[in-house]
């Protein structure tokens, strides 16, 4: 199991998560968050951004489709751009559905 934090832009939030939901990633937390960007020119000073943060519990079958459509969904499509977002994918080393008590995968 992996739990897959991405950081995407706040228009790009539709289109991930259309596009997660053709690979059958129905399941995730959704966060504003606030980025510091890079400056759009040298010499520029840093600046915070709104972001939108996704935390996603997969499935070791399931990693790479939810990381090729959030990549694929979260960049701008007529010129992607540095400050597009990242993705982060962690190790989880558990899960638990509170309704049920199911653990590991079958929680997820």
């Amino acid at each position: 199991m992996k739990l897959i934090v991405a950081i995407v832009r706040p228009e790009r939030l539709e289109p991930v998560k259309e596009a997660l939901g053709e690979v059958e990633v129905f399941r995730m937390t959704v966060s504003d968050v606030q980025a510091l960007v890079e400056p759009p020119a040298p010499g520029g000073q840093p600046r915070l951004e709104p972001r939108v943060r996704l935390e996603i519990a997969v499935n070791e079958a399931f990693v790479e489709p939810t990381i090729g459509a959030i990549v694929r969904a979260g960049r701008q499509p007529e010129h992607p751009r540095p400050d597009d977002g990242h993705i982060l994918v962690f190790p989880l080393f558990d899960a638990v559905r509170i309704r049920t008590g199911e653990r590991g995968p079958e929680a997820i």
